[in-house]
Order: C-alpha cells, then structure tokens, then sequence
C-alpha cells in the first residue's frame, strides 16, 4: 500500500481558492435527500477549506470534518469560526478513520477516496461500511479509466488502477486510483450501490478546452 500524501494547500490561495469554497452541485441535492430521510450526524472527509462542512453545519447538521492536511484544517476551522459554526474538526488518514463503529448517518467524499492505491482503496471501502449507520448512506467519486490523467505513461504505475500525479500543483506525488464499472460494482458490493454515474467535465485554460470523466457513486449501507 502506498503512503498517504496531502494535498499542498499552502499553494492554494487567492482565486484559486476560491472554487474549493464553493459547494458542489451534488452536495444541494445530497443535502434535500438525507435531510428528508431524517439523517442527523455528517461526515465530509477530505474536507478541504470545508465548503461542503459549513453547508451541511448551517443546514443543522451534526457535522464532522476531517482531512490529512493540517493546513486545510486551519483554514475550515477559521472559516466555520467566522460563520459561528461548532463543528468537529480532526486530522487524520482516511485508512482508518477517528469514529466509532456505526456512528455515522452520512458521509460525502468529493474527489478524495481514489487518493490511495488499490489495496488502500479496499481499506477505506471498509472504514465507510463499518462508521456509517445502517442505512447510512455516501456519496463519493472516483477517477475514471477513461480520463487523460490514467493515460499518463509518464506517471508512475503502482498497480493496475493506480498512478502518481507528476505534474506540478497542488497533488503532485499523490497517488491517483482509476475505476471503470466492473471494479466499482466489486469494490462495493457489500453495499447497496444507488447509483452510478459516468460525467465529463470541461473547462478552458489559457486557450485550450480540456475534459476529464469522474465515476459518481452513491452507496447505502444495508
């Protein structure tokens, strides 16, 4: 297994912080649907600068934020401070999470579970399963097969479904994990999957259009 690596958010400032403070658009529907299902207690692992902890804390919920960079930490937690927000912050590796066994009502995980290799990647599958609740419910993605970034034969190959990033930036030296549906449909096989969704994404830089694709995944605990 690969050792786990941070993200470099001490480069992350300014304009290019400003979309990490910006919810995503699944996390309003994530948070209608579990509202609704009477769900209390909220997990956003790999928090970041915790766009998706102060939206979930303002909403009522009993909300725990937890990432491996103590940079990032700092940053939510000044920010839940200026909202007057109580959240619970701690930092850690997400190999083995802080919670107690079914404690967890639901947990949403964006672009941060495939930051480990294949074997790492079964070992937070079961660190979900065993602090979720029954009927818990996480929302999470993964990187795609189909995107540019496993095609990199200049990235170092770990192991079938695993790359490290060498570009420069905030996840350089980060290993990446690539799924396709077959091995989604194993890796979560002891959950209910509710659904799975194959996305593009395209963005413009500096003149030139770029895309990725990101498996979407919503999983209850049965």
């Amino acid at each position: 297994m690969v050792k786990s690596k941070e993200w470099n958010w001490e480069i992350v400032n300014g304009d290019n912080a400003n979309i990490w403070l910006e919810a995503s658009v699944e996390s309003y529907y994530l948070l209608s649907r579990w509202k609704k299902q009477g769900k209390k207690t909220f997990l956003d692992l790999g928090c970041g600068l915790g766009r998706h902890t102060i939206l979930f804390a303002k909403e009522g919920f009993n909300t725990k934020a937890y990432d491996l960079s103590k940079n990032a930490i700092e940053r939510a937690k000044e920010y839940a401070k200026k909202e007057g927000l109580d959240v619970e912050f701690k930092i850690g590796d997400m190999l083995n999470l802080p919670y107690k066994d079914n404690s967890i009502d639901c947990i949403l995980c964006i672009n941060v579970i495939s930051h480990t290799d294949t074997e790492g990647m079964k070992k937070i599958i079961s660190e979900l399963k065993r602090v979720l609740n029954k009927d818990g419910e996480c929302y999470l993605t993964l990187g795609s097969k189909e995107t540019w970034g496993f095609k990199r034969e200049e990235w170092p190959l770990v192991d079938k479904n695993t790359r490290i990033r060498m570009d420069d930036g905030p996840e350089k030296g980060i290993p990446h994990f690539y799924a396709d549906y077959p091995l989604i449909q194993e890796l979560f096989k002891e959950f209910k999957i509710e659904k799975i969704s194959h996305i593009e994404d395209f963005w413009e830089e500096k003149g030139k259009t770029y895309n990725s694709y990101h498996y979407h995944v919503l999983i209850r605990k049965n």
